[in-house]
């Protein structure tokens, strides 16, 4: 899967030293519910688990990679239900590489790759109320508001609303 300047590639074992900065970084935890930091050795098997086929483990993250192979972000699929055609999505692009666009193409590729080779019918996000810049991106792929989740997760010690957006393919 390639578009402009870049396309998606699944996870390698040398994707460990940029997954453990992501994946240990603070600043995203409200956002990925996660509490504490990851080892080495789970996120290693995290990548292990990425052969196995969505079908048997419900999700499935891509690198989003430059055609120089430089990695600028992650796109995931998660709760994938295949009996209900849909998915979720998250999708993460590294600090330096903001604001360029490719968190748009990105999104693109992964649409295309859900429909054609998924069957998907329906891609949903969930986004905190105040990421403005997810909120635009995901608007910006074709992603339509269906609902405010009120004071849904609880960070930064107060509640936060959540927006669903959902994208059908057909």
């Amino acid at each position: 899967m390639k578009i402009k300047g870049l396309f998606l590639r699944a996870l390698e074992p040398s994707d460990i030293k940029i997954l453990m900065q992501i994946e240990n970084d603070e600043k995203f935890w409200k956002y990925s519910n996660t509490t504490e930091p990851l080892s080495q050795n789970i996120l290693s098997s995290f990548i292990a688990e990425q052969k196995r086929d969505i079908f048997e483990v419900k999700q499935k993250r891509f690198v989003i990679s430059s055609l120089k192979f430089q990695t600028l972000g992650f796109v995931d699929l998660f709760d994938f239900e295949p009996l209900h055609r849909r998915a979720g999505v998250g999708i993460l692009i590294i600090d330096k590489f903001r604001g360029k666009g490719l968190g748009k193409k990105a999104l693109d590729l992964l649409i295309i790759h859900s429909k054609k080779n998924l069957n998907i019918n329906c891609l949903f996000a969930n986004i905190a109320y105040e990421n403005k810049a997810s909120v635009s991106l995901f608007k910006s792929t074709g992603f339509v508001k269906v609902g405010l989740k009120k004071s849904w997760n609880f960070y930064h010690n107060s509640f936060h609303d959540e927006y669903l957006y959902q994208k059908l393919l057909y």
